[in-house]
């Protein structure tokens, strides 16, 4: 420490001293990596777990529950039994393709008392191309992918859509997620003929660019710093972006390490103004060195740095080795191979807690993309491990894992408190209400809500309409006079084929600048940056739309006159079982039958009650929610 005196005043300039190991990169020390930084549950490679033992002997069906419900025991809980049959084909039905299962399917499945029922209903689910089209949209929340740039102008991407569809082809072709993450970090590198693979590239630049900007050395700072804060979010879980303008001030990750890693694909960046960037690519000899920008900022170059990985979860089992050859630095592939060695303790962790979160709305860490410092302990951290070697020990399988966790009697549970249930189970159920408030250690199935795009979907398929078409540029619907005032001239022009407005929800053009009204009542992300899991609010507006808007009085005329000319309470009947996808109750039918009657005494149009008969079903809980 130094005093000096500056006219008159005592002026104390602080001098920090760093431990042995630092380097000095111009003007920066970095910190060394100690053993206490890789301490933390998250950098530690994957441990073999023991499979603990329980007394619900009855209830497991396999690994997965023995977990649970050791977990259970430990804090005084017992499991629920499984929920009825036309609970659980609704439960998978929209889990796993995003769309209700039809009055015959359930009907079928109910009826079906063979052992394999359930196994069959899996595989059907697995396999319809509806899956790929619901799991993609979880991808694309963590992509921020849009089909313009955002920004003022909001300028369209002509073929970003390209990317949206190659997401949906891997996963119904269930791609590895080793092979699925290589694509998308290296795919020109390893397969420099394959277009497919190209487009698996613009996952690294899906997010909001400014093609216009005077400074393009701005523009390509911002792109690059973008890119490798969302591959560190989205791949290993942590919050790499705050070591842009200094070292990390909780997990070990040093500016230094930030601009090593985005070394990494700054060769494989090129801008051209007013152009958006569409994937990336090399033009070798790339020749230019790599800095740390001091404090962030572009315009202050520091020491040069080489390109590399996290110092914190880097060894000599999965060292970042680069092998370059004439048509590329080999940065990508190496960093991809990096990436997806089974040495890496985060990516198989991370991704194995991201589809464990969209089957039970929380993930086992309830940060998933933060496994850092400040994220959340696992709730289950054995299980967490046994399920990621299982991962890759099933060849990174996505479906296989889908396949694991929805045959597991810890998935299977009631979210609900029977009418039927006895005064034990009453008992059962006020214990785990009280001990497991938020149903983290799983003492019951969680109930979740819907996203917009899978109401929307679902009131489209209720009626009977949705057009399943696979593919394309996204598919612009009417918009609500008031909103497309918002917009630039030509920003929404509605698309000529009207029965391709009814296209299912992932084919819905994506503006950054502008969330379909639907999807924006019901907490779409705005694609300006990855997001990991989306909010969940309960407003008015959710509720006024689902009554008022133009589309739900459409769709719910579309319904009405789907039904079969028939006496009005076959018709009601017809209406729960498309809607709710159940019997209507003998209660409900009066009810539903008073109003109809007292709306026919009050217009000659009969199909107007029997439309908004149709709105209060869209409008209610068990229209939105899933048990």
């Amino acid at each position: 420490m130094l005093c000096i005196r500056v006219a008159g005043l005592s002026v104390i300039l602080i001098t920090v001293s760093v431990a042995a190991g630092g380097e000095d990169v111009g003007g920066y020390t970095e910190p060394p990596i100690t053993e206490d930084d890789r301490q933390h549950w998250s950098f530690n490679a994957l441990q073999s777990v023991k499979v603990p033992d329980t007394r619900f002997t009855e209830w497991r069906r396999h690994t997965i529950d023995y977990f649970i419900a050791a977990e259970l025991e430990q804090h005084g809980l017992e499991p629920q039994p499984a929920a009825s049959r036309q609970t659980l084909i609704r439960r998978l039905s929209f889990d796993l393709i995003g769309l209700p299962p039809t009055p015959a399917e359930i009907d079928s499945f109910v009826s079906d008392d063979s052992p394999d029922a359930y196994d069959r209903l899996i595989a059907r689910l697995l396999t319809s191309k509806g899956h790929g089209e619901r799991w993609a949209q979880h991808w694309l929340d963590l992509a921020r992918f849009a089909e313009t740039d955002g920004f003022e102008h909001d300028k369209l991407r002509k073929d970003a859509w390209m990317y949206r569809d190659w997401v949906i082809d891997a996963l119904n072709a269930d791609m590895p997620y080793d092979e699925f993450l290589r694509r998308q970090i290296a795919g020109d590198e390893l397969y420099p003929d394959d277009d497919s693979a190209r487009i698996a590239t613009r996952f690294c630049l899906s997010g909001p660019d400014m093609p216009d900007i005077n400074l393009q050395e701005e523009r390509r700072h911002t792109l690059l710093n973008e890119l490798t804060s969302t591959v560190g979010e989205v791949v290993l879980g942590l919050q790499i972006g705050c070591a842009r303008c200094h070292d990390h001030k909780y997990d070990p990750i040093s500016q230094a390490d930030f601009y090593r890693l985005r070394a990494v694909f700054e060769p494989a960046v090129h801008l051209q103004k007013n152009r958006s960037v569409t994937g990336l690519s090399e033009k070798p000899p790339y020749t230019a060195a790599s800095h740390i920008m001091l404090r962030g900022d572009f315009r202050r170059p520091g020491a040069v740095v080489t390109a590399g990985v996290l110092r914190v979860i880097n060894s000599l089992e999965q060292a970042f080795s680069p092998v370059g050859d004439e048509h590329t630095a080999g940065r990508r592939t190496a960093l991809a191979a990096w990436l997806t060695s089974r040495h890496n303790p985060l990516t198989a962790r991370v991704i194995v807690n991201r589809v464990w979160q969209h089957h039970f709305g929380t993930g086992i860490v309830d940060t998933p993309s933060e496994f850092g410092i400040m994220g959340s302990e696992p709730s289950h951290d054995s299980l967490l491990d046994w399920l990621s070697n299982w991962f890759v020990e099933n060849g990174w399988s996505l479906k296989k894992l889908h396949h694991l966790i929805v045959t597991s009697a810890t998935y299977r549970q009631r979210s609900f408190l029977a009418d039927d249930a006895t005064d034990i189970d009453g008992q059962r159920w006020r214990t785990a209400l009280n001990t497991d408030t938020d149903a983290r250690l799983l003492s019951r199935y969680p109930r979740w809500r819907l996203e917009g795009e899978a109401v929307r979907d679902a009131m489209l398929f209720s009626a009977g309409v949705l057009n399943r078409r696979s593919g394309g540029p996204g598919v612009r619907p009417p918009l609500p006079k008031e909103l497309l005032t918002t917009l630039l001239k030509n920003q929404w022009k509605v698309t000529e084929d009207k029965p391709e407005h009814d296209r299912r929800s992932v084919y819905v053009f994506a503006r950054r600048n502008l969330r379909y009204p639907i999807f924006e009542v019901f907490d779409r992300p705005s694609a300006n940056a990855s997001c990991p899991d989306r909010g969940v609010s309960t407003t008015a507006p959710q509720s006024l739309h689902l009554l008022n808007s133009e589309f739900s009085a459409a769709t719910a005329r579309r319904l009405v006159e789907s039904l079969a000319a028939s006496p009005a309470d076959q018709q009601i009947q017809q209406m729960f079982h498309r809607v709710l996808g159940r019997q209507v109750s003998v209660d409900e039918m009066r009810d539903a039958l008073g109003f109809l009657a007292e709306s026919n005494e009050s217009t000659d149009d009969r199909l107007d009650g029997l439309t908004h008969l149709c709105l209060s079903l869209f409008n209610c809980n068990e229209f939105i929610f899933v048990d």
